[in-house]
């Protein structure tokens, strides 16, 4: 038995405030460990509000396919710790992780630092314990103040889509907050930037660019994806390259798919990630809680034959708009929306995509988290949006309360509004 779970929540105490956004603390550790940050092979940096990790899974399953050993560091988790900490194909095991844990407790001596900070330096430990060919690293929040963003020159950054996230870390607009995940953008490094939806994020990517000195390459200008009912196109240089849909449903997994590939092609010559590799690891990655259909398990069990259950974990508002856009390909059958957050969120703001998409609604608190929003609050902006609601004990009792409801053969019901709540359903139903 490992005593992780002690270590953990003694770290969490360290300080005051859960975030706390600066550099100083992280590079103050780091120092005293050694600077593993330093040992590390070539690194890859992602930046964005939504897709970081799903883009992160898909160069992975890349690089992989094409042979080279690959350790990504992603946050948060679902189920354990661990998983935060991946080491050449396989999350880090116990052993490694008590290891890596203690040791940076012990030389930070008790002096405040974030929860985030110390187990982010703690990944870098065991990275540079455990040799691979290139890191994969994703940002907490935001970018420039992050604790990821202490490596001095990436072999390659990138940016994925930014929206309206954390305004009380990262700015109350759009500019202010893409000027945070702009952040990771260093000299002479090229920077890989999806579309965006809003103008004025781009033209703040621009202006940091332009103002560091690192080449951008867009989406919609220097490369492109061409989506068809059976395989996606990609299109840069005027040459186009057919390949297979994702596996990771919805059309937001397209783009993300497509950002990953524009970095596999940044990567040239370093890395060699052949046609056959993209086209595998499209149909291979795996990257639970993104519109996961769940198959098996104790609450699947609940569900009369023919019905479905989804799982996703995305928390804000254009994760519920993408979310939204795919349930029209779900339009035969009736849908139930199972939803839980955090009290930090505005429930008003993710239900209302799902306005005259759904057929009821039902709320729950995240079980173990006490921040979870109040079940009573959301049912009220359910029936607010028209939707038939209800605050439910627990997604079990969600469910059971559905199908009492719902008489039809093939219904389907999407579990959402929280990581925190997809990584509770995962763990319950296991």
């Amino acid at each position: 038995m490992h005593n992780n779970d002690a270590i953990l929540r003694r770290l969490l105490t360290l300080h005051p405030k859960l975030i706390d956004l600066s550099l100083e603390r992280m590079e103050r550790l780091l120092a005293a460990l050694g600077n593993p940050e330093k040992k590390l092979p070539p690194v890859v940096h992602v930046a964005g509000t939504n897709g970081k990790g799903s883009t992160v899974a898909f160069l992975k399953a890349f690089l992989e396919a094409a042979g080279y050993r690959v350790n990504v560091y992603t946050s948060p988790h679902l189920v354990n710790f661990n998983e935060r900490i991946y080491l050449g194909g396989q999350y880090i095991s116990d052993d490694e992780l008590q290891a890596v844990l203690e040791e940076c407790e012990r030389v930070n001596a008790g002096q405040p630092i974030t929860f985030f900070e110390i187990t982010t330096a703690a990944a870098f430990l065991a990275f540079a314990k455990n040799p691979a060919d290139i890191v994969l690293l994703e940002t907490g929040l935001g970018g420039r103040l992050d604790a990821t963003n202490v490596i001095a020159r990436p072999r390659l950054t990138a940016i994925t889509q930014v929206a309206m996230d954390h305004q009380h870390f990262l700015g109350d607009s759009i500019e202010a907050i893409m000027g945070e995940k702009a952040g990771i953008l260093k000299k002479d490094v090229m920077c890989v930037a999806a579309s965006q939806p809003a103008r004025k994020a781009v033209l703040a990517l621009k202006k940091a660019g332009e103002k560091i000195g690192a080449p951008i390459a867009w989406e919609g200008h220097d490369w492109f994806v061409r989506v068809g009912k059976s395989d996606i196109t990609f299109i840069t240089d005027n040459i186009e390259t057919k390949l297979p849909l994702p596996a990771l449903p919805g059309r937001h997994q397209v783009q993300n798919a497509a950002i990953a590939i524009a970095m596999a092609r940044a990567l040239r010559p370093d890395f060699e990630i052949p046609e056959g590799a993209v086209a595998l690891g499209l149909k291979t990655v795996t990257w639970p809680a993104r519109l996961q259909q769940l198959k098996n398990g104790p609450l699947v069990k609940l569900l009369p034959a023919g019905w479905e259950l989804w799982l996703d974990g995305g928390h804000n508002r254009a994760a519920a708009e993408a979310l939204s856009r795919h349930t029209r390909e779900w339009r035969k059958s009736p849908l139930w929306v199972v939803f839980g957050a955090l009290n930090t969120r505005e429930p008003l703001e993710f239900l209302k995509p799902f306005e005259g998409r759904v057929k009821g609604l039902r709320t729950v608190a995240i079980e173990g988290e006490e921040n979870s929003l109040n079940p009573e609050i959301s049912a009220n902006v359910g029936k607010a949006l028209n939707m038939q609601s209800g605050a439910s004990a627990d997604v079990a009792t969600a469910i059971s309360e559905i199908i009492a409801q719902e008489n039809a053969n093939d219904a389907r019901i999407l579990i959402c509004g929280s990581l925190y709540l997809a990584g509770n359903v995962l763990a319950q139903n296991n």
